[in-house]
Formats: C-alpha cells, sequence, structure tokens
C-alpha cells in the first residue's frame, strides 16, 4: 500500500475527526463563529453529496478544500447583497477614513520599520489574535478581497468575479486593506 486513502471514512465520523479542524480553518476567514460554523456544516452536507473523493489527498485535505469554495461563495453572496447603485459613494467614504493618513504627496507619516523575526511572528498566537481582530476592523468588502487574495491566493480575476468588481477595484481595496492592517497593527502590536 502505497499510504494514500482509497476510500473516504464514514460521515457519521467526519465531525469527530474533521470539525475542529474546519473551524479553526474558517473562523480567521470570516470573522465570525456562527457564518464559521454554518459553513462547516455546508461543507460536511456538500461532502456527504459529493461523489468526487478519489482518495488522491486526504480526506481533511478534501473537505478542506470544498470549505474553501463555501467560503468563495459566502463572499460572492455577500458581494451580491451588499451591492450598491452607486458603489463609488462608498470609495468616497473609505477616501474620507484614510485622508487622516495623507499628505500631499504620499503617507503624513511614513510607516516605520519592523523589528522583528518573520518566524518568531508568525508562531506567536497573541500576534494572530491581534491580526484577526485588526482584520475584523476592516470593512467586509476589503476584509473579503484581502482574506480570498491574500489568505487564501485565490486567482485574483476570481476575486473580481467573486466580488463583482473590477481589476484596478481591486487593487486599491488591497492596498487600503493592507494600510490598515498595517497601522492596526503598530499600534496594538509594535507599540506595545
Amino acid at each position: 500500500m502505497d499510504g494514500k486513502p482509497d476510500v473516504r471514512s464514514d460521515p457519521a465520523t467526519w465531525v469527530d475527526a474533521h470539525g475542529a479542524a474546519l473551524l479553526a480553518y474558517a473562523m480567521p476567514r470570516v470573522r465570525d463563529q456562527l457564518t464559521a460554523e454554518d459553513l462547516v456544516q455546508e461543507t460536511f452536507l456538500a461532502a456527504l453529496k459529493a461523489d468526487n473523493f478519489r482518495g488522491d489527498a486526504q480526506e481533511r485535505t478534501w473537505l478542506i478544500s470544498i470549505l474553501r469554495n463555501k467560503i468563495c461563495d459566502h463572499f460572492r453572496r455577500l458581494a451580491r447583497e451588499r451591492a450598491q447603485p452607486g458603489g463609488d459613494a462608498v470609495d468616497v467614504v473609505e477616501d474620507a477614513q484614510f485622508a487622516p493618513h495623507m499628505g500631499s504627496d504620499g503617507w503624513a507619516k511614513a510607516p516605520g520599520r519592523w523589528l522583528v523575526d518573520d518566524e518568531t511572528l508568525m508562531a506567536n498566537r497573541e500576534f494572530w489574535e491581534i491580526f484577526h481582530s485588526c482584520l475584523g476592523a476592516l470593512p467586509s468588502r476589503q476584509a473579503a478581497a484581502f482574506v480570498l487574495r491574500m489568505m487564501e491566493d485565490v486567482e485574483a480575476e476570481r476575486v473580481c468575479q467573486d466580488l463583482e468588481i473590477t481589476a484596478t477595484n481591486l487593487w486599491v481595496m488591497l492596498h487600503r486593506a493592507r494600510c490598515r492592517l498595517r497601522a492596526c497593527l503598530e499600534e496594538r502590536w509594535f507599540t506595545s
């Protein structure tokens, strides 16, 4: 035997075997416990109905790939629900909120250098709690764009389709999200 699973396990064992891992995967991405739980349930239901588990990957990997698609569907639904005829008005509001950080020719105060080892930072649970809190403070469409593109590594074209935005709008949203995350992390993590 080559170590690859050739059949999926009994679905009755999935919640105990994979539920916590799927919830841990969904929580930082959707930023809401109930939504994450719903998406995990939808994942289990989709997996029950699916006939495509070939045993090429571990069962948990297969379930996480289904969950990733459910997360994308969730953000697509949010984008449709929150789409406004005056979408430019949202950008104007965001520009107004962002304005205090900008000078006439760029940043009012240039971002400082972070003097911390990346590997140490990535392993720090407290950092991730603050990061997810900062992510939760982003406007929902910015957070969705950031999570899909930067954390889920979804292709830009698909993110644009899912959120029903242009490529230019995506890059603006990502830039603003990065700037806000940086400012939040500098205030809540790097100064403490």
